[in-house]
């Protein structure tokens, strides 16, 4: 499912406007992003969690050429699972 798509279900099971839709899932995605800019977790119980990790930079070496090279700090997004979701898609039914 793309974007698109979880507009038009948003909008088909609630009778909003499809620009209702839009905002709504926009809104939420926004969030989401404005709040692991902040470093801070976002937690869905028994869907999942999203948050940020933190990496040291360090040394690397180039692949092609074989000369090192450093590798700046980086923070990752995550997304982990929550129990009742592993849970669905392990047993549908």
């Amino acid at each position: 499912m793309n974007k698109l798509e979880l507009i038009q279900v948003i909008k088909d099971r609630t009778g909003l406007t499809k620009q209702e839709s839009t905002d709504i899932v926009k809104l939420f995605f926004d969030s989401l992003t404005e709040t692991m800019i902040k470093g801070e977790r976002t937690e869905i119980r028994g869907f999942c969690s999203f948050f940020i990790k933190e990496y040291a930079g360090y040394t690397g070496r180039n692949p092609k050429t074989g000369k090192k090279v450093m590798v700046s700090v980086k923070r990752l997004p995550f997304f982990k699972p929550g129990k009742e979701l592993k849970e669905r898609v392990n047993h549908p039914n």
